[in-house]
């Protein structure tokens, strides 16, 4: 093993154990190279003050070497901000800004230990680092059986862990906090488990309440008293988007210095949050008491950006770092928020109204992004291939009977034919 893991390794294991018996093989490999070309391009960028001759890109005129046809769209931005590489963990002044963003957000982190968020390919990419770091054959991933397809993809065909699903919601239409609680102990066998908390969830768009939210945590923090070692994976992709009275903090918050058998790992980003899927900026963020041990998973974390990607998109960051530094850029984010805001309203009031009897109903949604339709006279794949071949509408069918609609990028005075259109099918369907 290479000295630089094993001292990361040596850190770990010295200030918390459980976390060390977390990591993969992979994750206990990793490392981040400190006499590579990166740390002596670093060296050379703060003392080669004649001539730095170190990392790989083109200057001209004393700045980063580009094309016209390219700047010229980009004017309002320094050559230095977008043509260089960035740092692998991302832009320095990025990190500490959204590091802020998340505390003014989430109030109860203020007296928590966490790392200083590092910059991911959006959040695919931070659940990537999060699988091989942490997940291997063997092991087992448990999360609500509502969920994204990207995990089974992401944890089980890359990393061949085991997927174990419960129900989402319980007999009352409430987070199923003990059907989390039997998942984990019917596995308390393998020691070990990782955790996926989705919310808002893709693809039902539900946000637990405080209660339910305390339970989880409850649940959660038994599995742990009783042995096992949990990574406890946030994923707030839609954070912020919250229309009702649920929790308006992560879990993460709660989860940070749960237990020594706890480590909480939050995965955000500005992807879905500030409306910019394209430009692929997301965060991990660590929570432990140790400082040392943060820094440890940190270079762990590099390790692996350095080894897949190297480092993330350069512009992207820079454009999002100077929209955190507007002074608009609450006002703009709360004007679109309410946009979300009554879509959503509009489609619960559609639902509510009873104009489509009873062919439907629908699961419970509060937040995000999307709602599901829970069919009661018609397979979901059948409707979704009549809708988008007979009206041109389209949808995801999920299962037998879930239909998920995006509400998210359908205006709000088209909901109403949207809908109607759905119930359309329906009844073509069952004629």
């Amino acid at each position: 093993m290479n000295p630089l893991a094993q001292q990361l390794n040596d850190t770990i294991q010295r200030d918390n154990p459980n976390i060390h018996a977390m990591l993969s093989r992979l994750g206990r490999q990793i490392y981040f190279p400190k006499e590579g070309i990166l740390s002596q391009s670093a060296e050379a960028g703060s003392k080669a003050k004649q001539f730095n001759a170190t990392i790989g890109i083109a200057t001209e005129g004393g700045i980063p070497m580009h094309l016209d046809v390219i700047q010229e769209t980009l004017s309002a931005y320094n050559p230095k901000d977008i043509y260089p590489y960035a740092p692998p963990a991302g832009k320095p002044e990025l990190r500490k800004l959204w590091k802020e963003k998340m505390l003014k957000e989430n109030p109860s982190l203020a007296d928590k230990h966490t790392s200083m968020p590092i910059a991911t390919n959006a959040l695919t990419h931070g659940l990537s680092i999060v699988a091989d770091l942490f997940a291997e054959e063997g092991d087992v991933v448990i999360m609500p059986d509502k969920n994204w397809e990207n995990y089974e993809l992401t944890f089980s065909i890359r990393r061949g862990a085991e997927m174990v699903y419960y129900p989402l919601y319980d007999d009352n239409w409430m987070f199923n906090s003990a059907g989390l609680r039997e998942a984990l102990f019917a596995h308390r066998d393998k020691g070990k488990a990782i955790v996926v908390l989705n919310f808002p969830n893709n693809p039902t768009g539900y946000t637990p309440g405080r209660e339910e939210g305390q339970a989880i945590v409850k649940a959660i923090l038994e599995a742990a008293e009783a042995g096992m070692r949990l990574v406890v994976v946030t994923d707030d992709a839609y954070f912020g988007l919250f229309f009702e009275d649920s929790m308006h903090e992560s879990l993460f918050s709660s989860l940070a210095s749960l237990h020594p058998n706890v480590l909480p790992v939050k995965v955000d980003g500005a992807t879905k949050e500030e409306y910019v899927w394209g430009f692929r900026v997301g965060f991990i963020t660590y929570a432990a008491e140790s400082e040392a041990l943060l820094a440890a998973l940190e270079q762990k974390t590099m390790g692996i950006i350095r080894a897949t990607i190297s480092s993330g998109p350069h512009p992207s960051q820079t454009f999002i770092l100077r929209a955190l530094q507007s002074p608009e850029f609450e006002a703009q984010k709360q004007e679109k928020y309410r946009i979300m805001k009554a879509r959503a309203n509009k489609v619960k009031a559609l639902l509510d109204s009873g104009k489509y009897g009873d062919v439907w109903s629908y699961y419970p949604f509060n937040s995000g992004y999307f709602m599901c339709l829970k069919l009661n006279t018609v397979p979901a794949e059948q409707l979704r291939t009549h809708l988008l071949d007979a009206y041109g509408v389209g949808t995801i069918a999920l299962g037998d009977t879930d239909l998920r609609v995006a509400f998210s990028c359908i205006e709000e005075a088209d909901l109403e034919k949207l809908f109607d259109t759905i119930y359309q099918g329906v009844l073509d369907i069952s004629q």
